[in-house]
């Protein structure tokens, strides 16, 4: 098992040199990979390519770059650039995002996710090998047939033979396209106890082209808090596992809420996104179950993390992502260290 920090989005007034002393920090450290988020703030790529001008060894990965937000060309293209300027640390992650983001932000409808994906990951194979792309499909026709367009190959050629690709995935339909297609799963609320059933869907995907999950990355992402209680660890952590349980989609259509509720958590996964969408966030912050919080986090000294490293190593986890918590730049960094010596401990690597 190897480690990764994922920073994220790039919010608000936060300042983006803490990102960078936190990434040179996990370089130093020994970690494998950094991970940039996007939303409709700060794009992943930009922010990867700062960290990739000022790193020499660790790998920069986008979790996500949002599909509905760039044709499959402009991200070939993207991490064609990515990939040659950071001298073949590049990993390319991919997600649908939410159809309020989706339809909202980029102005592109949420209608069949998986068969997008598969024919958008397809044109994206064709670009990133630099053949010349030809694809004829429901939702991308390249070349256009109707006007002067050629098929054309891309002018760049990628460091690596391949730029590792990954997929974040929640629903079973996903996880087995992710598993069939690309390289890697980026994962949430990963909690070792369900591994079982989501690999087995990764598993199926890897059989259809006759693969097993030998070398194929298992990425989920988890909160980080360091202490000596790890009840009050998990306080911190309360108001992101709300949001995403009560406040990410509709009432109808939340793939977070959904996947607690196929961990078990069914009664308290209603309670929380019924007090969110009532606009009653510390209520919902205080339903999400304590068990919750603790399967799909990092909580406590360094023993206890030690101790969930071996855990998620044994469920299948090949790299452990982190989003450290701290009230202060300086809190955080120690987080790291923290996990490190863990790392170490657990004797996982």
């Amino acid at each position: 098992m190897r480690l990764g920090l994922n920073l994220g989005y790039l919010v608000g007034a936060e300042d983006p040199r803490g990102q960078l002393r936190l990434t040179a920090h996990a370089e130093a450290l020994g970690f494998d990979v950094v991970w940039a988020a996007e939303a409709y703030g700060s794009d992943s790529p930009t922010v990867l390519a700062w960290l990739a001008g000022q790193t020499s060894r660790i790998d920069v990965g986008s979790a996500v770059m949002q599909i509905p937000a760039r044709t499959p060309a402009m991200t070939a293209m993207t991490a064609a650039s990515l990939d040659v300027l950071s001298g073949g640390r590049f990993r390319l992650g991919l997600g649908v995002s939410g159809p309020q983001v989706s339809e909202g932000w980029h102005g592109v409808r949420f209608d069949k996710p998986l068969a997008r994906t598969r024919e958008y990951l397809a044109v994206l194979e064709l670009a990133l090998a630099r053949r010349t792309v030809a694809h004829e499909g429901a939702h991308y026709t390249l070349p256009l047939p109707d006007g002067p367009g050629k098929p054309l190959k891309l002018t760049i050629d990628p460091v690596r033979e391949r730029v590792p690709t990954y997929l974040a995935a929640v629903g079973p339909k996903n996880l087995e396209l992710a598993g069939e297609l690309t390289d890697g799963w980026l994962a949430v609320f990963f909690a070792p106890d369900f591994a079982d059933e989501q690999l087995a869907a990764v598993r199926a995907g890897r059989e259809k082209v006759g693969k097993t999950l030998e070398g194929f990355d298992v990425v989920p992402t988890f909160p980080l808090v360091v202490g000596p209680d790890p009840r009050a660890c998990a306080d911190p952590v309360r108001g992101y596992a709300a949001l995403y349980l009560g406040g990410m989609g509709s009432r109808t259509q939340n793939f977070y809420n959904a996947l607690a509720v196929r961990m078990g958590y069914g009664e308290a996964a209603a309670a929380v996104q019924d007090l969110f969408l009532d606009r009653r966030q510390r209520d919902a912050m205080a339903a999400v179950p304590q068990e919750f919080i603790d399967a799909t986090s990092l909580l406590g000294d360094r023993d206890r993390i030690a101790d969930r490293l071996r855990l998620l190593a044994a469920s299948g986890v090949t790299t452990c992502s982190v989003v450290p918590y701290g009230e202060s730049l300086e809190e955080k960094l120690a987080a790291l260290t923290v996990l490190a010596e863990a790392f170490e401990r657990a004797s996982v690597g």
